[in-house]
């Protein structure tokens, strides 16, 4: 009489590749929904956190089943592995999260110019739904900047801030960034000696007037006015979005005009939470890098 051995069947491999799966499909669903979907980056970053909690699972689960394989042959093996395959990518993308979570400091403001910052034109609004943030950025978040991302430092041209700021706008556009407000002397204008003269009356000498006119202040949106909002140079204010993953962030870059050379900061805020992961400082770099290479040869420290 021949002998029949059943081998055990492990439950926590198969279950593994359940949870292994449900984790890596929904964190590739909500990744275009956030992409494409407009999902809220809060919501984005939660479902992020359930999957790789599957994930982790999942791992755990395996790591049960190839055990059992190991020490009393029960099946499974290949479940165990699947789960393996699919957790791979959402622990990736949270370790990779983690560990920028862990090194870089907790801020989501960034700004070439520590000292003083170029100010917003129109102050970034944003429902932070669960993700807690501190409204106002501190002279302790500008020292933690300072000493995570020392080379982040503005740039000086030598040219007119005309030419400069063509090149801001330029660059702007290729990166992704949409101008949204400006003030200053955004385009460049024509001097004052070369505006068209008002019209004279035809008698050649005017009437006097019975009544002497009082003087009134000039008006705010002359030629004067405007020159001297624009004396302090050009600001720009824009958003943008990360490529692959949709992050949001606010965009400021400020122009200065000083002797004959055109002085470039810029200003980087995340929309959301208040650890911005070092994106912030990767989008002013990039920005940064792009505008030097299209300044190429003018651009000094």
């Amino acid at each position: 009489m021949a002998i029949r051995f059943d081998r055990p069947v492990s439950s926590a491999a198969r279950f593994s590749r359940h949870f292994g799966a449900f984790a890596l499909v929904l964190s590739m669903a909500v990744l275009i929904a956030h992409r494409f979907g407009g999902l809220a980056t809060p919501y984005l970053v939660l479902v992020l956190l359930v999957s790789v909690g599957c994930a982790i699972l999942a791992t755990l689960l395996a790591a049960i089943g190839l055990r059992s394989l190991w020490m009393t042959g029960a099946e499974g093996g290949l479940n165990a592995l699947a789960a393996l395959i699919y957790a791979a990518f959402p622990l990736g993308i949270g370790a990779f999260a983690a560990e920028r979570y862990f090194t870089l400091p907790a801020i989501y403001d960034v700004t070439t110019d520590t000292a003083t910052a170029p100010d917003w034109l129109s102050t970034p609004q944003a429902d932070q739904i669960w993700l807690p943030r501190e409204p106002v950025v501190t002279s302790g978040d500008r020292e933690r900047q300072l000493a995570a991302y020392p080379e982040l430092t503005g740039r000086r041209y030598d040219g007119a801030l005309d030419r400069v700021l063509e090149a801001v706008k330029k660059v702007a556009k290729q990166n992704g960034i949409t101008i949204t407000k400006s003030e200053g002397d955004t385009t460049p204008g024509r001097e004052l000696e070369d505006k068209p003269v008002p019209p004279q009356p035809e008698s050649g000498v005017a009437d006097s007037p019975d009544v002497i006119p009082v003087p009134t202040p000039r008006p705010y949106e002359d030629d004067v006015a405007k020159l001297i909002r624009g004396a302090n140079g050009v600001i720009l204010q824009g958003t943008t979005r990360t490529f692959i993953l949709g992050l949001r962030f606010d965009f400021i870059i400020r122009l200065r005009e000083e002797a004959e050379t055109t002085f470039v900061d810029v200003r980087v805020a995340s929309r959301y939470g208040q650890h911005d992961l070092g994106f912030s400082a990767e989008e002013a770099e990039q920005y940064l890098g792009a505008l030097d290479s299209e300044l190429l040869g003018i651009a000094g420290g």
